[in-house]
């Protein structure tokens, strides 16, 4: 049997206590076999669940092993583009219920933790910082759309008043969005695993899927074993290679790269982050950074298109580190690894069905923490025969990378460079 560890990230070496899962060995029957025990696997499934349906989850690896497991830990309301771009391409109807959903995932997350007694180090608070005046602008014009769909817990912050949050000159103003904040992203994953297998759900591990037999009942098959069941919900992402070739040629997967710094103490820590909340800046290819349960620093950057591992993660970030807390400089870097996300064009997400019974969803494109727990309960529904807020998300256009899947990374590329250098131009 295969057996894929975690990588050694600073979650793996602080997540809380799971039991091993065995790999699917030999024939079993489910409502619904879902491929991909990251966090829209997981959120399907509880939803499922929740609502009386047999459920069967394969991962390839570990729960959590992929973006859900790695990421920057932030809760971040909305999309990776804003509303404003979806009410452009989609009917008023579908844009009202795209964007009522798009505050829904922290409160998801939230309502888990709280119902599942989920310890994952929830902290409330999340910060929008500007560079420049037109970032500021962006601001103040996004606190106007989504206060229009009722979100309200905003406020702006000019240059002292970010001050006071992040200990840092870098910035001129900022958006502070309390419905925001951060966790413990594989400690959230994990707590989510076992509230499944309280509702008798089935997770297997070391389960890498390597066909799915289409047809009026769907059979998923691993190495070792295969699944039939009534539906299959297709949740890898960034993770799921060339398992369907039609979603593969519509998305990237991506690398964004994070360091963890040894513990700071309690007064450096405050002196960093006075409120504790997390922080991005408005930059295209952004930095993120917040403190963990265990007062280190956990700063996030950079993006490799193609997801290729760096040779050196810390000749990457730590600059951008020091660049925000000078303070920093003689901290230990204690962990630094990367993990992918993926990319669509339109950077929107991609919900869909192929033939009847085949449900996916995939490219968060930078904004998965919030968004697969919205797009859990989304298909959860539609299986269970309310299509409305599924259909919204299926409607939105999506198309191939230009080039293809040879050309995909160079373009994209190109693209960001672009925009990094308007970042850096102000522009």
């Amino acid at each position: 049997m295969t057996h894929t560890p975690y990588p050694h990230s600073y979650y793996a070496a602080s997540a809380n206590p799971a039991p091993a899962r065995p790999e699917l060995v030999g024939e079993a029957h489910t409502d619904v076999c879902i491929v991909g025990a990251g966090y829209t696997g997981l959120s399907t499934a509880l939803f499922l669940l929740e609502n009386g349906f047999k459920v069967t989850l394969l991962e390839a690896a570990k729960v959590g092993f992929g973006a859900s497991g790695r990421n920057g830990g932030q809760i971040v309301n909305s999309y990776s583009r804003d509303i404003d771009t979806i009410e452009h391409s989609a009917s008023p109807k579908n844009a009202k219920l795209l964007g009522d959903m798009a505050f829904e995932g922290g409160r998801i997350i939230r309502e888990r933790i709280s119902k599942y007694d989920i310890q994952c180090d929830l902290k409330n608070g999340g910060v929008f910082a500007a560079f420049t005046k037109k970032q500021m602008k962006h601001l103040e014009a996004q606190k106007k759309l989504w206060e229009r769909y009722g979100h309200s817990e905003l406020e702006l912050m000019d240059a002292k008043r970010i001050r006071e949050v992040a200990a840092t000159d870098n910035y001129i103003g900022g958006m502070l969005d309390m419905s925001g904040g951060h966790i413990h992203p594989l400690n959230l994953a994990l707590g989510e695993a076992a509230a499944i297998e309280s509702l008798g759900g089935i997770i297997h591990e070391q389960s890498p899927v390597i066909r799915i037999d289409r047809g009026a009942t769907p059979v998923v098959h691993t190495a070792r074993g295969q699944v039939k069941a009534r539906f299959v919900v297709v949740a890898g992402n960034a993770y799921l290679g060339n398992l369907l070739p039609e979603l593969a040629a519509k998305s990237m997967p991506c690398g964004t790269q994070v360091v963890t710094t040894e513990p700071l103490g309690e007064e450096l820590a405050r002196s960093l982050l006075p409120q504790d909340y997390c922080v991005e800046d408005c930059n295209y290819l952004l930095d993120y950074y917040r403190l963990s349960g265990d007062k280190r620093l956990i700063y996030g950057g950079g993006v490799v298109y193609g997801a290729r591992d760096p040779a050196n993660i810390e000749a990457i970030i730590r600059p951008k580190m020091l660049k925000t807390f000078p303070q920093l400089k003689d901290a230990k870097i204690e962990f630094a690894w990367t993990g992918n996300f993926l990319l669509t064009l339109s950077r929107l997400p991609q919900v869909g069905r192929l033939g009847d019974n085949i449900y996916y969803s995939q490219g968060c494109s930078g904004h998965g923490v919030t968004f697969t727990h919205v797009a859990g309960k989304a298909l959860a529904e539609a299986l269970r025969g309310q299509a409305e807020r599924f259909d919204a998300f299926a409607d939105l256009p999506h198309y191939p990378f230009p080039g293809g899947r040879l050309f995909r990374v160079p373009f994209t590329a190109m693209g960001a460079w672009y925009y990094s250098l308007r970042d850096r131009l102000g522009v």
